[in-house]
């Protein structure tokens, strides 16, 4: 059976109590987070084999997110821990809509410091789909390892999904290495990217050019989200677009992660490989289905605070289609 294996960072979300310009005392609650461990957490709370590879510290902070992913359902076993450099900190601050704004402590921070050496041998099969995030692109040596990631399941034959997920503030001098960011999505066969990061990425390039580069480069599925209005998807048959759910906004802080960790769950389910991908998402109706499912748990995540807790099990995701129907009915 396919499963998904994550690597990047897991860190702390401090969530602050404050919404907009809210002058009431400000508290933060620590929520466990990051984007790859985010998705992992996706997957394995909708059933799928789900494995998380990084380093975190050995610190309260790192004791706390291996709890969280273990809690979860999520493989640990391959989780490093270090002395040399604290667990990443993200202090996360919401406007009135929901949407955030993050501090980031990283660097130095131990998610940073996972080498090559690190990764067991043997980790990727044919069976396996890597998925990959830009903020393990932020330096020089973390890139290498990144790189080194992406081309060792590459070369046992793995799927590999990369989410942009660009954070500006995590770069030196908030400047994002675009060649970097792109040579990374060119070695994935599924993409994901926020509308605002299409737009930084292609620069100067027509969107219809670009996206038709990374088509070429080897991409079998790209799929654009842009908040609460449809998705786009782009694949060698054209593009179509499908509809969320619209709920009541309270916290955007891992909507993207749950809508690709939906994703990547139908991915699983299908037991997909490098060799089916290309039928199955020329599969109009399975692709869509899919895409619905993406859809409804970025939807549920973003009606309530956090990351991992805050992801929807199945149970939740009939539940909000169940609501959905009486609302329309």
């Amino acid at each position: 059976m396919t499963r998904l294996i994550a690597f990047g960072e897991a860190l702390v979300d401090m969530l602050s109590s404050r919404l907009g310009d809210s002058t009431a005392p400000e508290t933060f609650t620590p929520y466990a987070g990051g984007a790859p461990a985010n998705v992992a957490v996706a997957c394995a709370r909708l059933g799928m084999p789900s494995l998380f590879v990084g380093m975190l510290g050995k610190d309260r902070f790192g004791d706390f997110i291996l709890g969280e992913l273990s809690s979860h359902g999520v493989d640990v076993r391959h989780v490093e821990r270090t002395d040399a450099a604290k667990t990443a900190l993200a202090f996360v601050s919401r406007d009135a809509s929901g949407d955030r704004r993050f501090d980031f402590y990283r660097p130095p921070s131990a998610d940073l410091l996972y080498r090559p050496e690190h990764l067991p041998a043997n980790l990727f099969d044919a069976q396996s789909l890597l998925h990959l995030c830009s903020n393990t692109l932020t330096e020089e040596i973390i890139t290498a390892t990144t790189f080194t990631v992406a081309d060792r399941a590459a070369a046992a034959g793995a799927l590999i999904s990369v989410d942009a997920n660009i954070r500006a503030n995590l770069w030196p001098s908030h400047r994002v290495d675009i060649a970097r960011v792109t040579e990374l999505l060119d070695k994935a066969q599924l993409i994901k990217l926020a509308r605002e990061e299409l737009e930084l990425l292609r620069g100067d390039v027509p969107e219809e050019r670009w996206l038709a580069e990374r088509l070429a480069k080897g991409v079998v599925l790209l799929v654009i989200t842009d908040g609460g209005n449809p998705v786009t998807a782009v694949t060698a048959q054209g593009l179509f677009h499908v509809t969320p759910p619209k709920v009541q906004v309270v916290d955007t802080t891992a909507a993207g992660d749950a809508f690709i960790g939906g994703l990547l769950s139908a991915v699983v389910e299908a037991g997909l490989t490098r060799a089916t991908l290309p039928a199955w998402v020329a599969n109009r109706e399975l692709l869509t289905q899919a895409l619905e499912l993406a859809c409804r748990c970025g939807a549920f995540t973003v009606t309530r605070p956090g990351s991992y807790a805050a992801l929807p099990k199945r149970a939740d995701l009939a539940a909000l289609a169940a609501d959905a129907r009486l609302s329309t009915g």
